[in-house]
């Protein structure tokens, strides 16, 4: 009870620091449309707003968090293909094999995959890493140095990456340690 309780303090505080945020980021936005800016100036704008982006990333995964930990999370379905939702623009994560089509959370699992995937580059301080997709079964390679540990959650270094496990699990995967590799199963 007093998980649930805590997970819903965390989802009422994301709510409730969005307001805030969005001021950052709206008088930000402001400054920048108005184009008097000096060049320095205009630099620390753009900081502020990649800061504000990142905040709203952050209290988007915590909320996710506390809504599957408190037991409100629910889903919408449809349908993604696994090799598709492995992709990313991230040049750091490449993506290759052959997708299978699932009913899944699509934005959730795209947006899972993608974190752990930055996870084992940062961690494993390799400038590259693959999902090797076969149908449901995703292999994440290489996992070197820390990154084994902060990936599968051992190490909790990293939030994205113990969101993102929260989620798939969430929605019926499961993720295990293969040698160097993270295997999803959907």
């Amino acid at each position: 009870m007093a998980a649930q309780r805590f997970a819903r303090l965390v989802s009422l505080a994301c709510h409730d620091l969005r307001t805030p945020l969005a001021t950052v980021n709206g008088f930000a936005k402001t400054l920048t449309r108005g184009g008097t800016l000096a060049e320095r100036e205009a630099h620390f704008v753009d900081l502020i707003e990649a800061a504000a982006g990142q905040m709203t990333s952050l209290l988007d995964l915590l909320g996710l968090a506390a809504r599957i930990e408190s037991g409100r999370y629910e889903p919408v379905l449809a349908a993604g293909d696994t090799l598709e939702l492995a992709s990313s623009a991230d040049e750091r994560i490449d993506a290759e094999g052959t997708g299978e089509t699932i009913e899944t959370d699509v934005s959730a699992v795209r947006r899972s995959l993608e974190l752990l995937a930055r996870c084992a580059a940062v961690h494993g301080s390799v400038p590259r890493v693959t999902w090797q997709v076969d149908g449901r079964r995703l292999r994440l390679a290489p996992l070197q140095g820390d990154a084994t540990d902060v990936v599968t959650g051992d190490s909790p270094r990293d939030l994205g990456a113990l969101v993102a496990r929260l989620a798939i699990e969430a929605l019926g995967g499961t993720l295990a340690v293969d040698g160097d590799a993270l295997l999803v199963l959907f």
